[in-house]
């Protein structure tokens, strides 16, 4: 049952979500779109789009990838797969992780997943790039926003703002 694929499929993935669930992009479109064949590209791309968009988690995406491949059933199984297997596994062993505070293996651990989930973060970004097929326009776009992101500080809605703009105007 579709249901019970999603449910196992996502409940493993939640157990290397080290960045949340936009971490696992990539993942996430090789099981549904590349395995499955349950979405395309393009739905995909968008139903990422439309949780980034909405206000909440980033688990979102998750939840409208169970509800386009099977219903509420599926948006709950995909959701409840998240988020619950390593809820319990951080309830059984956080006391366990502070007992060991400052320890130097602990230190490391906690150095080496930091670059992990940006790594992971930036797969995912690029993933989606390319599923959106991407023109010149729109890369230097992206550029743009990094470097000024960088330089400026200024509130992520101006970046929004000027994007859609942009694309209003049909340069991008």
């Amino acid at each position: 049952m579709i249901v019970v694929q999603l449910f196992l499929d996502f409940a493993l993935l939640s157990f290397v979500a080290f960045g949340g669930a936009t971490a696992l992009l990539p993942e996430m479109h090789r099981v549904v779109v590349e395995n499955h064949h349950w979405l395309d590209d393009a739905t995909f791309t968008h139903l990422y789009a439309i949780a980034q968009a909405a206000p909440g988690p980033n688990v979102l995406v998750v939840t409208l990838i169970g509800w386009k491949v099977a219903g509420l059933a599926g948006a709950l199984a995909a959701t409840t797969a998240m988020c619950l297997p390593m809820s319990i596994v951080i309830y059984l062993l956080i006391d366990r992780w502070e007992g060991f505070a400052g320890k130097r293996w602990q230190r490391a651990i906690s150095l080496g997943v930091s670059p992990l989930a940006v790594g992971l973060i930036f797969s995912g970004a690029t993933l989606i790039a390319q599923a959106a097929d991407f023109g010149w326009a729109a890369w230097l776009l992206v550029v743009a926003t990094v470097m000024a992101n960088l330089r400026l500080k200024l509130h992520p809605l101006w970046f929004i703002a000027a994007g859609a703009a942009l694309g209003l105007a049909g340069l991008v």
